[in-house]
């Protein structure tokens, strides 16, 4: 199946387990679909996006046009910046964080504090995030074709990866390919219940339960964090 199956089965932290912080990040999504691309889902694909996520979490249909309401007035102070943070937990374990933040102060002040107080330590730009390849993913609703075949059509699009899950049907490529798998599926009729992208270590290191633990209470302070979208490791 891979090693991005196999990283997604074996992997023990599930993100967005919140559904206040579902919705806090999806709500800066949106926000930043609609800065870059406007706010008709028609004409932006990010958007679109965006919305289907939402609708995958069960955010009301409120909350979503709200938010899209909200990014599209001209009194909207909300101006997020994307930045990532690298850094080293306990026993060398490496992580990566992706924040949208309106105040990078705050954010790396933050960030910076939870690695020290848990045995951790920040690192430069460019200190881990080679340890991680970069992909995108699409879950599609279950389809009666042959998950080869329609693999065999989506290569051209830079699909690496098709394989059936219980609720839908995974896709994965590259970081990249991302519009161009999104395009190819709404053109093939597909129906897309969410996408994202995800940064898959490309080796990773075994602890002790003991050790995992350090590690867990490291992530998941990072993770309680407002300005936190995604945190990745390389922890087996």
């Amino acid at each position: 199946m891979g090693r991005a199956f196999e990283f997604r089965k074996e992997r023990k932290f599930k993100r967005w387990s919140k559904m206040a912080k579902q919705f806090t990040r999806i709500g800066k999504d949106i926000a930043m679909a609609v800065k870059e691309g406007g706010p008709d889902p028609e004409t932006n694909s990010r958007l679109r996006a965006v919305i289907q996520n939402a609708k995958a979490v069960n955010m009301p249909k409120d909350n979503v046009e709200r938010a899209i309401k909200k990014a599209s007035s001209k009194d909207s102070g909300d101006d997020y910046k994307e930045l990532i943070y690298e850094g080293y937990g306990p026993h060398g374990i490496a992580i990566l964080v992706e924040t949208a933040t309106d105040n990078t102060n705050r954010t790396v002040a933050n960030v910076r504090s939870y690695f020290t107080k848990h045995n951790g330590s920040l690192g430069t730009s460019g200190s881990v995030e080679f340890m991680f390849e970069r992909k995108c993913h699409f879950k599609i609703a279950k389809t009666e074709q042959d998950l080869e075949e329609l693999e065999l059509e989506l290569i051209d699009f830079g699909v690496e990866e098709v394989f059936d899950e219980e609720d839908g049907v995974m896709i994965y490529g590259p970081f990249e390919a991302f519009g161009a798998i999104q395009k190819a599926l709404e053109e093939m009729g597909l129906e897309i219940i969410s996408s994202g992208f995800e940064r898959i270590p490309t080796t990773t290191k075994k602890l002790t339960e003991e050790q995992e633990a350090e590690v867990e209470k490291l992530l998941e302070k990072i993770e309680d964090d407002d300005d936190v979208q995604q945190v990745y490791h390389t922890m087996g």
